[in-house]
């Protein structure tokens, strides 16, 4: 493993310090591992939270500031923060208006946001939970619970916060959320593996020839190893998957996202993208907006994840939305 680090122990709190460093004008590290907004939001318009484990950067905290998050509750190296540092955040973030809490559906995740969900309605907290979990690689027909959540919290953050931004009361921020989180499909690529920047071990054990679409954002195997594809290839296998997974019709607007893993350069991603349009095209529906970024990473993992989702003309109109976030910017 070769990184910059210092302390191994220490890269957690170091990270999160250098960022806000980075970005005073636009958030602030508060109790060591909650990144905040800046300038916090009006208390009569709902805050958002969410939670994970650092290691994916830009994801998740990148995304705080307006128009987006208020609040991200930040755990250890792909490690799930406590129960106790998400009821701190969602203390933070209690106001008249009430408190969305985004969280991916990974199991400590979900454990943690359970758990603190318990313990803030008992203090009188008014907060609903949204969960992600757009990840195909199990099966189209898996129950809801057994997929995991990628890269497509981002486009979630984006939707409901701009919904937040204009005033919608809770219910129907959540609605306007859920409703976006319902239509999206993420499929994940890996062709070589990252290393766990603390131990210094390798996150899976693909062989040098080889690729996996189905990769979890931290190395969990989902059964498509194959022999590594053409960019056209790779795209067009995944693409008629998750096309199948959200029922893509001809006139369909759709969100497309091409999401780097951490070693994929942007000259790969646009030629992936490039497919994707073509693929797209031929089946008559529509790339309204699009995401050809590092969103959410795996270390220096190579690979990327796409994702789609539909429009429709209200949750286009929240995706054009301004926010003005340190990795989210838009007028």
């Amino acid at each position: 493993m070769k990184k910059f680090i210092n302390n191994a122990e220490n890269i957690t709190t170091e990270l999160l310090q250098g960022y806000a460093m980075t970005f005073p004008q636009k958030i602030k590290v508060v109790s060591e591992k909650i990144v905040a907004r800046a300038i916090p939001k009006d208390p009569n318009k709902v805050a958002i939270v969410t939670l994970g484990g650092a290691g994916h950067e830009p994801a998740l905290s990148g995304y705080v500031g307006e128009g987006m998050l208020d609040y991200s509750v930040v755990g250890d190296i792909f490690a799930a923060p406590g129960a106790p540092k998400v009821l701190e955040a969602l203390k933070m973030a209690d106001c008249p208006a009430g408190v969305l809490l985004v969280v991916l559906n990974h199991e400590g995740d979900v454990m943690a946001a359970n758990m603190a969900m318990e313990m803030a309605e008992r203090e009188g907290i008014k907060v609903k939970m949204l969960l992600t979990h757009e990840d195909i690689s199990a099966g189209l027909n898996t129950d809801i619970k057994d997929k995991r959540g990628l890269a497509g919290c981002v486009p979630v953050y984006k939707i409901a916060g701009a919904a937040a931004e204009a005033g919608l009361p809770l219910e129907e921020v959540y609605r306007v959320g859920e409703k976006f989180n319902q239509t999206l499909a993420t499929l994940a690529v890996a062709m070589s593996n990252a290393t766990h920047p603390q131990s210094g071990m390798e996150i899976g054990d693909l062989a040098g020839d080889e690729m996996e679409i189905g990769m979890g954002q931290h190395g969990e195997g989902g059964g498509g190893r194959m022999k590594i594809q053409s960019a056209d290839d790779t795209a067009n296998i995944m693409l008629e998957q998750l096309c199948k997974a959200v029922d893509v019709k001809m006139g369909d607007e759709l969100m497309l996202m091409i999401n780097g893993s951490g070693a994929t350069t942007l000259m790969e991603m646009f030629i992936v993208a490039r497919a994707c349009h073509h693929n797209l095209q031929d089946k008559q529906a529509k790339v309204a907006r699009s995401k050809v970024e590092e969103v959410l990473t795996v270390q220096e993992m190579a690979g990327f994840q796409m994702c789609i989702g539909k429009f429709d003309q209200e949750t286009l109109q929240y995706w054009d939305k301004p926010c003005n976030t340190p990795y989210w910017t838009q007028q």
